[in-house]
């Protein structure tokens, strides 16, 4: 079963970061918030995998945090939610919601590499 959604880009979050910091600036700052973003969802797959449950809703707040910074809207939003779910008991949910957020992560690094202006 593939699941396929609509990833959500603020492109006002971006063009700010562009006119605060310049193209080149900018391009810095976004290459170093995907290279994060990978290391962090590779990170949080781990400790998911290995049953850190404090772990992973650490590195969801940390990812949910630079996504917001590059705009990434529903990224931002789907770490907090497993934040939010690895404080509970829900063990089902968390496992759904884990790998929306690998879905979600990687279609959110394809779609700010192909936005006109990132670099990509």
């Amino acid at each position: 079963m593939s699941h396929a959604e609509p990833v959500v880009l603020d492109r006002d979050q971006l063009d700010v970061l562009y006119r605060q910091l310049g193209p080149v600036g900018a391009d810095r700052v976004v290459t170093h918030a995907l290279a994060e973003l990978s290391a962090l969802l590779e990170s949080l797959a781990g400790d998911y995998r290995a049953g850190r449950v404090a772990e992973v809703a650490g590195g969801a707040r940390a990812l949910a945090a630079v996504a917001q910074q590059v705009g990434m809207l529903k990224l931002a939003r789907v770490a907090r939610d497993v934040a939010e779910l690895a404080r509970g008991r829900d063990a089902a949910a968390l496992g759904a919601v884990m790998a929306r957020l690998d879905r979600v992560g990687d279609r959110s690094i394809i779609a700010v590499w192909d936005e006109p202006g990132t670099g990509g």
